[in-house]
């Protein structure tokens, strides 16, 4: 099914920067009548405001911490699309003395953030028509990288994680996507040490709404992101996305 977001009122995690301001900045752009900009600090979103006025309102949101997560799906009742972009990056090998460290602290955010923004938010989106929740997985939910294992493990568990909310969340006409995207010119693409071959953020943001166009659960919008969705293509579509039984 597609998805159109015209006059829809939208959420966006990790707001403030890198894809979370892009996004904000393109869902008003291509008609949203209000996003809320999901940050840590509230202040942080002020720039976006400044340019967009009361289209734009910060809220907060706290990915390790639950409490912030349930006052804002209280706070944000009129949501109908959900875009979970916030997230956290280490990159450690699994033989790094912090390995299990740097996973527990990914998977908080990750995985167990993703977890509870669904528990908070379905609800939401259910009693206002269906709309609309996607998660910001990554390439290497598909692929693992050895330098990156830590930060490749929890985005793995994220994407099975949002599989389950594809299936679960039909029922109530909710669209989920997932969304994998390679390297991104964003503060969290330096830290990886991928600059040099990061491609700009916008093409994130254009790879979501066509994939809301055409009603897609998967979504690969960069170079590379292309290239493993391109080999990983049958395997999504007989199995990730076929309707199997667990017998």
């Amino acid at each position: 099914m597609s998805y159109d977001i015209t006059h829809k009122t939208v959420l966006v995690t990790g707001a403030n920067r890198g894809i979370g301001r892009v996004l904000v900045e393109s869902f008003i752009e291509r008609g949203a009548a209000k996003v809320y900009a999901a940050v840590r600090r509230l202040e942080s979103a002020a720039p976006l405001v400044e340019k967009y006025g009361d289209k734009v309102v910060p809220i907060h949101i706290d990915l390790a911490d639950r409490q912030s997560i349930n006052a804002a799906a209280q706070a944000a009742n009129d949501v109908q699309v959900v875009i979970n972009n916030g997230g956290v990056f280490q990159g450690e090998t699994p033989l790094a003395e912090d390995a299990i460290a740097s996973l527990e602290f990914q998977m908080n955010v990750n995985v167990y953030g993703l977890i509870q923004m669904a528990q908070a938010f379905a609800p939401v989106l259910k009693a206002n028509g269906g709309g609309v929740f996607a998660q910001l997985n990554s390439v290497v939910s598909i692929k693992t990288f050895s330098h990156f294992a830590t930060y490749s493990a929890s985005k793995a568990a994220a994407y099975s994680i949002t599989q389950a909310l594809r299936e679960l969340l039909q029922e109530q006409g909710t669209l989920v996507l997932s969304v994998h995207p390679g390297p991104i010119a964003t503060k969290m693409g330096d830290a990886a040490g991928l600059t040099e071959i990061a491609e700009p953020p916008t093409l994130v943001a254009d790879a979501i709404f066509k994939a809301l166009d055409h009603g897609d659960f998967h979504v690969f919008p960069d170079s590379m992101a292309r290239q493993i969705g391109a080999a990983y293509q049958s395997f999504a579509e007989n199995i990730v996305e076929a309707n199997l039984s667990e017998g």
